[in-house]
């Protein structure tokens, strides 16, 4: 091989790895919560619904970024706790919080919290989490109180939490 065609053939080898290491620099790998890891949020959700003895429901499972994975009605729910259970959970999902703090903030006094309108501040919102990541969030309307909503939410996130510690 020639001088300058092993000089071209090295270089050409640097480039190729620099490109590597850059490109390495440009992405990441975080936890993503799948379907069936929805339906496992949604089923605890449930369970802690039917322990409560709660009327109704509607649960609401998102993606990191508040898109709807998995969404169940139990029986005699009201129509709109679909959407707003949709709502909460995107909410505790995409502002990375439990809504409960939104719909605290706004009775403590920070009104203004109301004019954003990407926003659902009604407690019943609960990001699940992994390994310090958002991978998602649970929305619970329709059970007998904005209470009961949150301790369903929160029971289920709970559950979840169990269930990938023990991974």
């Amino acid at each position: 091989m020639k001088r300058s065609s092993l000089v071209v053939a090295t270089l050409l080898l640097a480039g190729v790895v620099a490109g590597a290491r850059a490109q390495s620099n440009v992405t990441e790998s975080h936890p993503t919560l799948t379907l069936e890891g929805a339906k496992r949020v949604a089923a605890a959700a449930v369970a802690e619904a039917v322990r409560l003895g709660a009327p109704g429901g509607a649960l609401a499972v998102v993606d990191d970024g508040g898109h709807l994975l998995y969404l169940e009605r139990l029986d005699h729910t009201f129509p709109a706790a679909a959407v707003v259970a949709m709502e909460k959970a995107r909410t505790a999902a995409q502002f990375r919080r439990p809504t409960s703090a939104f719909e605290e903030a706004i009775k403590n006094g920070r009104t203004s919290l109301v004019a954003v309108s990407v926003m659902t501040p009604l407690q019943g919102g609960v990001p699940v989490v992994v390994n310090g990541v958002v991978v998602g969030a649970i929305g619970v309307s329709g059970a007998a109180s904005a209470q009961q909503d949150d301790d369903i939410a929160k029971a289920a996130v709970a559950a979840w939490d169990k269930l990938t510690a023990a991974r």
